[in-house]
């Protein structure tokens, strides 16, 4: 009994020798891999973020603006940004450049907020080599928020504008850099690979005719919906004088950094007749407010303009002339354009 427990257990001890000798040559393996990875990644620069020595061809290959636009904000062809989200993006960079002389890059996410163009208005200016001639802001009812953090409602890499190298090479450990180097490679070394826009301009009107917005009776209704039917009404704003804006506070702060040659334009974009807020309602209040400490910090910087299509006006009240109550047609964005042209041309 003795003999065969002494075996039992010799052999448990050498099995078990075994497997931490495969664990550990695993985890090596494991670690080897990934560490050649990174290195290949880091080397290839796969968002052209420009942190790579070895590799300069400009551009991406078509992908989505939250990675694009590392690449475009970096860019030295443009000396003039458009940033927001996607009550913005239908703003022709084209149309705004052949107006103004300036060169416009069109740096709009869809679905983001000030946290997000706060980051991609910093990423733009730490890339430029002379002072910027202008920045078109879209400051929409996300900028309203009183939360200090600036909630995302969405991912953002956040990681990929980071001025923190190692925040950045941490941000490349995920799935999406596998694919993304292949991507690269081609694009890198391939002949006819196509490269994303340069200036990020989207014309998202054929995308919406296409889905229905302009002929289906069921979305066409939502137009007449009103968000504000149950809303309370108030003689006067309870929290008069104690409302903040934090992203507002931060965008005060970044235009006090600006070059005094930069001319900074902020727009409020267009809502559909329905989506303008009743007086005495708390949203009217948010909105007033929000809009008044906007004006601070036109007042606290020359060169620096509001544009301000949340109101009454033809074209807000027209449905033909909207998607939804927040996503304007091309009548539209010329005659926001013009009023963002001569915003700019008092400045330059």
């Amino acid at each position: 009994m003795n003999s065969s427990t002494s075996s039992s257990d010799a052999a448990a001890q050498h099995d078990g020798r075994l497997w931490r000798r495969f664990a550990v040559t695993l985890v090596a393996a494991s670690a080897a891999v990934l560490t050649a990875t990174l290195a290949l990644a880091v080397a290839i620069d796969p968002y052209d973020t420009g942190r790579s020595f070895l590799v300069d061809k400009p551009g991406v290959r078509p992908q989505g603006p939250r990675t694009a636009n590392a690449s475009r904000g970096r860019d030295p062809a443009f000396d003039a940004m458009i940033v927001g989200n996607s009550r913005i993006q239908i703003i022709s960079t084209e149309h705004l450049s052949k107006a103004t002389g300036l060169d416009f890059v069109q740096l709009a996410v869809p679905g983001s907020g000030p946290k997000e163009h706060l980051t991609l208005i910093d990423w733009w200016l730490r890339h430029r080599r002379e002072p910027p001639k202008a920045l078109v802001v879209s400051v929409d009812d996300l900028w309203c928020t009183s939360d200090p953090e600036l909630p995302n409602e969405k991912p953002f890499p956040f990681w990929l504008y980071s001025a923190d190298r190692l925040e950045y090479v941490k941000g490349l450990v995920r799935f999406d850099t596998l694919e993304e180097l292949a991507w690269r490679v081609g694009y890198l070394f391939g002949a006819d690979q196509e490269r994303a826009r340069p200036d990020g301009y989207w014309d998202y009107e054929p995308e919406y005719i296409g889905l229905g917005y302009t002929t289906n009776p069921a979305l066409r209704k939502r137009l007449e919906q009103n968000p504000y039917a149950k809303d309370e009404r108030f003689e006067r704003d309870p929290l008069e004088g104690q409302r903040r804006f934090p992203a507002i506070e931060r965008l005060k702060e970044v235009a006090g950094s600006l070059p005094p040659e930069t001319a900074l334009v902020l727009v409020i974009p267009p809502a559909y007749k329905n989506l303008q807020p009743p007086p005495g309602t708390e949203k009217a209040f948010v909105t007033e407010a929000c809009k008044a400490a906007l004006t601070t910090v036109v007042q606290a910087r020359g060169k620096t303009a509001l544009v301000d299509w949340r109101v009454d006006r033809p074209e807000n009240r027209n449905p033909d002339l909207f998607f939804d109550m927040m996503h304007y047609r091309q009548p539209i964005a010329r005659a926001v354009e013009k009023d963002v042209v001569e915003a700019l041309r008092r400045f330059l």
